[in-house]
């Protein structure tokens, strides 16, 4: 690939932004990736080689597309932008290894896609720039469908990595950090400046890795109830565990109730949501469903 014009430069990207006559949607999020290095740092850090399958969300003018197409064996894009349609077939009509499907991720059967596209038992790795709107939905329900993907390596708002990548006892630290860990190993491998961007976003951004798991990290009895105790728990940061707890489940424990069940599981009413783990969480979620199950009757 020596002395090729790559779509990820300034250059290239204005002359295809001007070809088409293109406007950014500010609406769709869209900042084109005009850097050749950090696209390669992206298919590095997601583990792409030759006989893996990738799929891509928001491929905008095919920059991350071309070099996933390069090194992948199989590439499967979802473009929501009907107007990139006819400029991705430009741009990307020498590999015959891409396909684009004209569809909102968040509406589509990715579970159907996979069984058309990839071969059965290909290792398959979700990569992409997302737009940070709309980046917290999309993945949660790439990871709540559990697709047999091995990884996720996106693009994304360096604050929203650092939250999905957090410790317990950090600011960073809450609701959205258990959800993501609940379904994946997290990392942060890298922060990316927005000089790389077409148009410049307003925010930093991160490359996050989220290595999927095979079993949960934690037992629960039930994993709705397991998130609404996360979140319960998190509903306001200042108030210790056992003030949120009282004033989310108002209606089905009285205060004395949730003081004996803390109490009994060894967790201090009086800590914030923040300083606990995912195991705690597990322990103190699994109790109280304990206690609703057997004074339902």
């Amino acid at each position: 690939m020596e002395g090729k014009k790559y779509i990820a430069t300034p250059v290239k990207t204005k002359e295809i932004l001007n070809k088409y006559s293109f406007s950014f949607k500010k609406s769709l999020g869209q900042n084109f990736l005009i850097d050749v290095n950090i696209l390669k740092n992206i298919i590095h850090h997601a583990g792409i080689d030759k006989n893996a399958g990738a799929i891509e969300i928001g491929p905008g003018i095919g920059a991350l597309t071309e070099q996933l197409a390069i090194h992948a064996e199989k590439v499967v894009a979802f473009e929501i932008d009907q107007r990139l349609l006819p400029i991705l077939q430009d741009t990307l009509r020498e590999y015959s290894n891409v396909d684009i499907i004209h569809e909102d991720i968040l509406k589509a059967n990715v579970h159907d896609v996979i069984k058309e596209y990839f071969e059965e038992d290909q290792e398959i790795h979700v990569v992409a720039n997302l737009p940070y709107y709309i980046t917290t939905p999309i993945l949660m329900k790439l990871l709540r469908e559990g697709l047999p993907v091995t990884s996720l390596t996106v693009m994304i708002q360096k604050e929203v990595a650092d939250r999905m990548a957090a410790q317990p006892n950090t600011k960073s630290y809450g609701s959205l950090t258990i959800a993501i860990q609940y379904y994946t190993n997290a990392e942060v491998v890298m922060n990316v400046p927005k000089t790389v961007f077409m148009p410049q976003p307003n925010v930093e951004s991160s490359i996050l890795r989220l290595t999927t798991r095979k079993t949960a990290p934690v037992l629960v009895e039930n994993e709705d109830f397991f998130f609404t105790i996360v979140q319960a728990s998190f509903a306001q940061r200042r108030k210790t565990l056992r003030n949120n707890l009282t004033s989310h489940f108002k209606n089905e424990y009285d205060k004395e109730t949730i003081s004996v069940l803390l109490e009994e599981i060894g967790i201090d009413g009086t800590r914030r949501g923040e300083s606990l783990s995912m195991e705690e969480f597990a322990t103190l979620a699994n109790a109280f469903y304990k206690y609703k199950s057997d004074n339902q009757d």
